[in-house]
């Protein structure tokens, strides 16, 4: 299918031409070092699920991945055939409803040429007419798994932190392909807003439902979704019972929580939009090699 932009965006794939009510909201979401325990692209999937988002473009990987970094799979599909799945950064669109327009980009943060990547979600975001655009993040923090979820929200401009009652962003440092897509939004005036929830240093490696949970929830509280969490809420319980039973074999491991539920309890205020997470989500980036 041609571009229905009219401009030449020449590794972005059409499939279809979305339907959508004015003004949707574009929401983003990448693997890789930006998704601790992959739960900005759990969440991603929730809210995808939710609505039956139907995908309707994607950015061919070609010129934006070291394929022996991240390397494509093989597999053998019904009939036999060998298939080569590769990495995937696809377009889905979906109506609330309450009538709102999402287009949810999901996918896997590329290693080569970040600009033209992100002129290409921009190219998206202009031909359906988003207003906004979101994305979704997760981090390794000083945190403890027993106690609700701090998430920390900025928008990358004055006006825009204002509007959507966020923390202006003041970060200074290195960067992922979230941080170069808030600065295309910037350049084509389109407002945009990141949300990152911090997921417990003990458990890296651990899929988070709790975090992708308070993502899902704190997404719909800045775009006036309401949304159905039944699911994620079982797999948050059995992810804190699973992680309490490990937390419970180490008896260092059982201190430094019980330390971190301490202070939690005593100062809860600095876990929630407070300068402490803003000094985690800096620590964080600048810690990426």
């Amino acid at each position: 299918m041609s571009d229905p932009s009219g401009e030449s965006y020449p590794h972005l794939r059409w499939s279809a031409q979305p339907d959508l009510p004015a003004g949707p909201v574009l929401v983003a979401a990448f693997g890789g070092w930006n998704d601790a325990g992959d739960a900005a692209t759990t969440a991603l999937e929730h809210l995808a699920a939710q609505w039956s988002a139907r995908p309707f473009a994607d950015i061919d990987p070609e010129i934006f991945f070291d394929f022996t970094s991240t390397r494509p799979e093989v597999r053998l599909d019904l009939e036999g055939q060998r298939r080569i799945d590769w990495p995937e950064n696809t377009f889905r669109a979906c109506i609330t409803p309450a009538g709102q327009g999402l287009v949810l980009l999901s996918g896997v943060e590329p290693q080569l040429r970040w600009r033209t990547f992100c002129d290409h979600v921009i190219g998206v975001a202009r031909c359906v007419g988003a207003r906004t655009i979101v994305t979704l993040g997760a981090l390794l923090a000083e945190v403890p798994h027993s106690r609700p979820v701090s998430v920390f929200g900025t928008a990358y401009a004055d006006a825009d932190a204002e509007r959507l009652d966020l923390r202006p962003s003041r970060y200074e440092g290195p960067t992922g392909i979230t941080g170069v897509l808030h600065v295309a939004c910037h350049d084509a005036g389109i407002a945009s807003a990141a949300l990152w929830a911090a997921v417990p240093t003990y458990v890296p490696s651990a899929p988070s439902p709790k975090a992708a949970l308070a993502l899902v929830v704190r997404t719909s509280q800045l775009l006036g979704l309401e949304t159905d969490t039944t699911e994620l809420r079982f797999a948050t319980d059995a992810y804190e019972h699973q992680v309490s039973e490990l937390v419970a074999e180490d008896e260092e491991t059982i201190e430094y929580v019980a330390h971190l539920e301490q202070r939690y309890d005593e100062e809860p205020e600095s876990f929630s939009d407070g300068e402490s997470i803003v000094d985690e989500v800096e620590r964080f980036l600048r810690d990426q090699d």
